[in-house]
């Protein structure tokens, strides 16, 4: 009896073959995976280049802020003036303008430092009988026990006190390198920020000009606008306050006003932050009656800021969820302060306006005007 013959080797089942074993969406997954590992290692190292010349970056963030400031007065007085000229004003006002808040600001803490030192006083003290009252029943001799520990932890480390001091005083001349270096690219990018801006456009390839265009133009718009609509929040809330504190009595009530303007740079958390601030100045000064109010200007100013100043002013400039605004918040605090912080909502809103640019497929002239016009 004869034995059938083998069948053919590509007959035989591959049994070895993984790939045959499994399946397409894990494959489909696991080659994202991998082109999704290597953008994250470009980004993570493109990343550590840029922290060391975060100074240049923030000079140069602040520069661009001051452009979306000032270019369109610049652009006013330059019809009745040379452009030159109408720079130099524009720039020279700005500055006056913030030395004068910053002077208002330094006369008020000194005319009233006098009354302000006894307010506090009287104020400290009331709040010690007070928690030696029902119900906290403090002992009396605990303030003292305090007082006495932050004088041996002050002398204890007075070495580090000083050092800390010295590395304050330059940190300050790092931060007035930067204003300098912010002021010195704004003078350039509000005089000649179109020239700057072809110069950039003729190094490109000629089939990039165009999509680059529209993604320079739309971060531009977005970049200006989300500017101008949080300087007048910013402006908004400040006023608001230093009203109410001059109403409750509460001292201090332009450097508070000046602190909420600041604060509100930061979305969502610099606001109570600041007026938190304030509710500590009116508990030790005029009591926690006046306290607990300057608490519900907290909620009050929340509500304005959340309900009505970001929906009308800033809606057509930023388009970002509340979630995205303090993901990105909280983010930006922790990679790199308070700066961070400052950087990362206007950095999110760019980003997602160039990818919806860029996905709309608008067209833009890739050459002439720059994004700022």
């Amino acid at each position: 009896m004869s034995t059938p013959p083998d069948p053919p080797v590509s007959a035989l089942p591959r049994l070895n073959d993984a790939g045959s074993r499994v399946p397409g969406g894990l494959r489909t997954a696991a080659a994202y995976a991998w082109r999704l590992i290597a953008v994250g290692i470009v980004v993570r190292v493109a990343f550590s280049v840029l922290g060391q010349f975060h100074r240049i970056a923030v000079a140069v963030f602040l520069g661009l802020v001051i452009t979306a400031v000032l270019r369109p007065v610049a652009g006013l007085l330059a019809q009745f003036m040379p452009r030159p000229l109408a720079v130099a004003a524009a720039l020279i006002g700005g500055m006056v303008l913030v030395l004068g808040a910053l002077a208002l600001v330094g006369e008020t803490v000194a005319d009233q430092r006098t009354g302000l030192e006894k307010e506090f006083v009287a104020g400290i003290d009331r709040i010690e009988r007070r928690l030696e009252e029902p119900p906290f029943r403090l002992p009396a001799d605990a303030f003292d026990d305090l007082q006495s520990r932050i004088g041996k932890l002050l002398s204890d480390h007075r070495s580090t006190i000083i050092s800390t001091a010295v590395s304050g005083a330059s940190r300050l001349v790092e931060v007035l390198t930067v204003l300098a270096l912010a002021l010195f690219c704004a003078v350039f990018f509000t005089h000649s920020g179109e020239k700057q801006w072809q110069w950039l456009c003729d190094q490109l390839p000629d089939r990039a000009r165009q999509r680059f265009a529209v993604g320079a133009g739309a971060a531009w718009r977005t970049f200006t606008g989300y500017t101008h609509g949080i300087l007048l929040v910013a402006a908004t809330n400040a006023v608001l306050v230093g009203i109410a504190l001059f109403a409750l009595g509460v001292p201090l009530a332009v450097p508070l006003a000046l602190l909420e303007f600041l604060a509100a740079f930061i979305p969502l958390i610099g606001s109570p932050i600041a007026l938190a601030v304030a509710a500590v100045v009116a508990l030790a000064s005029k009591g926690p009656l006046i306290a607990l109010v300057v608490v519900a200007l907290i909620v009050v100013i929340g509500q304005i800021e959340g309900h009505l100043l970001h929906p009308i002013v800033m809606s057509w400039a930023v388009r970002l969820h509340p979630v995205v605004v303090a993901l990105a918040v909280v983010g930006g605090a922790v990679a790199a302060g308070v700066i961070g912080a400052v950087v990362a909502v206007p950095l999110v809103a760019v980003v997602w306006s160039v990818y919806q640019a860029l996905r709309g497929g608008t067209g833009a002239p890739a050459r002439g005007a720059a994004p700022a016009d």
